[in-house]
């Protein structure tokens, strides 16, 4: 159990994109972030900036946050104003207050903290998950590179990534992994109530992938397996693919599965709640996102907890979940040809690691590197020198 830190008059500003009505990897580590905050320095007050989301009692009522954490929600106002309102909020309640940290967890609202800290020398830490920091030539996150406190990255390939894309102190990079719950994706039989869904038998073979399903996010590799399902068909006749998720890249992805004249074959069920989230990933045989831009991969995570293969890119952050293979296998994902082979070869279970057969073993493991208490305590660390 991590302990607490003794003091009580910290205040800490934690700018987040969203947490309420939107689950992706950023909301997801941000509301780890808030939670682990609160267990380690419950005495301290607490002001959640959140740009998107809109005030919402129920929410509030259904989590549970320390009495003295206020939510300023700027998610009613226009987009552009939403962008405004938030930086001037940040900093003039920041030149009054003066927290003692300010963490962002994406670059894009960081700037508020660079201009606060220019005024008054409060420190500010952002977390750097991928894309958007790697080869960013933008003038305002160059700026906050080079004034953050700490730049948190969410995997030592990011870190590598800032380390020879940006001119910073190398000493400046701490490394924080992403988590997850252990109590909410455990070792489960196939649910009944999914397979009558998806109209599925219980020894139906079925490879899952949860991803957004944005026009932007085309790098999470679902239409490499799409390709690869052609050949894997050959092989597993009985083969289902349920490629989950929400995003305006839907319609596109839609054409090409029956371009490829998979209709018969391949499920978009949408996004998954909570709720079933465990559930799918209980369903499958094997995970599969074979990404090229990944900075971390939750979801590797959350499928390892619950014992599955996991097949993952070979070229970005998608190694750091697997342990350079360990936990998993990983392809270049641009090889459709491997793809489909190496899914076969799992599914069939004649994969060369036989770890990926382990349920036991690949959630035990994944506990032990990134579950929630590690992130609490490598936080804790982190925490220690900055707050005196």
């Amino acid at each position: 159990m991590t302990q607490q830190h003794p003091l009580k008059n910290h205040h800490f500003y934690l700018i987040f994109p969203n947490i309420f009505e939107f689950k992706g990897g950023v909301q997801v580590y941000s509301a780890f972030l808030l939670k682990s905050l609160q267990e380690l320095y419950p005495d301290a007050n607490y002001d959640i900036f959140i740009k998107y989301d809109k005030n919402d009692s129920k929410n509030l009522q259904n989590l549970q946050f320390l009495p003295h954490t206020k939510f300023h929600y700027f998610g009613h106002f226009p987009r552009l104003l939403q962008t405004i309102l938030l930086a001037i909020t940040i900093i003039v309640q920041g030149i009054w207050q003066r927290p003692s940290l300010v963490i962002s967890t994406h670059i894009n609202y960081a700037i508020a903290c660079y201009i606060l800290q220019r005024i008054n020398g409060v420190p500010y830490w952002f977390i750097a998950h991928g894309t958007e920091v790697w080869s960013t030539e933008r003038k305002s996150h160059k700026l906050v590179l080079q004034g953050a406190e700490k730049v948190i990255a969410v995997s030592e390939y990011t870190r590598q990534r800032i380390i020879k894309e940006q001119n910073i102190d190398t000493d400046k990079i701490h490394i924080l992994f992403n988590t997850f719950d252990s109590k909410q994706f455990q070792i489960k039989s196939k649910p009944t109530y999914l397979l009558q869904r998806y109209n599925i038998t219980p020894n139906q073979p079925i490879i899952l992938t949860v991803a957004r399903l944005g026009r932007m996010a085309q790098h999470k590799g679902y239409d490499q397996i799409l390709h690869a399902l052609v050949k894997i068909r050959q092989h597993i006749p009985n083969i289902h693919y349920i490629l989950a998720g929400k995003g305006d890249d839907r319609p596109r992805i839609q054409t090409l599965i029956t371009s490829l004249n998979l209709d018969d074959c391949v499920t978009l069920p949408g996004f998954l709640t909570d709720e079933e989230l465990c559930d799918h990933y209980n369903l499958c045989d094997v995970f599969a996102m074979p990404s090229q831009g990944e900075g971390f991969g939750i979801v590797f995570l959350e499928a390892l907890a619950c014992g599955k293969p996991v097949l993952a890119g070979n070229q970005d952050g998608s190694v750091q979940p697997l342990v350079s293979g360990e936990l998993g296998c990983l392809v270049d994902p641009n090889d459709v040809e491997d793809i489909a082979t190496k899914l076969i070869e799992i599914i069939q279970g004649h994969y060369g690691n036989k770890m990926v057969y382990n349920p036991e073993g690949l959630r035990k493991r994944t506990i032990e590197l990134f579950e929630l208490n590690q992130f609490k305590t490598t936080l804790a660390a982190l925490l220690s020198s900055n707050l005196k």
